[in-house]
């Protein structure tokens, strides 16, 4: 049975920090890309980061590039998202996916983490 358990999350004021993490079991997820996405209060989930099964490549949406940081841990099975000078506009539900390549559906969901970032 595949798990994908988020954690980090929590309530920052503006300018502030948090990392994600995201823990995979279940199955070995190394060759896999990883990737985050959000959903805010009556909005559609977004993706926000990816990384690819190496971790030589990574994808970012526009409005967090400079701000928001993907790594990985591929011995852990485990996916970061370091997220630095947080605004208002990023609070939001987080969750982790994978997915077979940047390209592929990501089929395996975790249960989300809540970030609230306070203006």
């Amino acid at each position: 049975q595949v798990q994908m358990v988020e954690s980090g999350g929590g309530l920052v004021q503006a300018g502030g920090s948090l990392r994600l993490s995201c823990a995979a079991s279940g199955r070995t997820f190394s060759s896999y890309t990883m990737g985050w996405f959000r959903q805010a209060p009556g909005k559609e989930r977004e993706f926000v980061a990816a990384i690819n099964w190496n971790g030589d490549s990574t994808r970012y949406t526009d409005s967090v590039k400079g701000r928001f940081t993907i790594s990985r841990d591929r011995a852990k099975n485990t996916v970061y998202l370091q997220m630095n000078s947080l605004k208002a506009e990023d609070t939001a539900v987080y969750y982790c996916a994978a997915a077979r390549t940047f390209y592929s559906v990501y089929n395996d969901w975790g249960q989300g983490t809540q970030v609230t970032v306070s203006s």
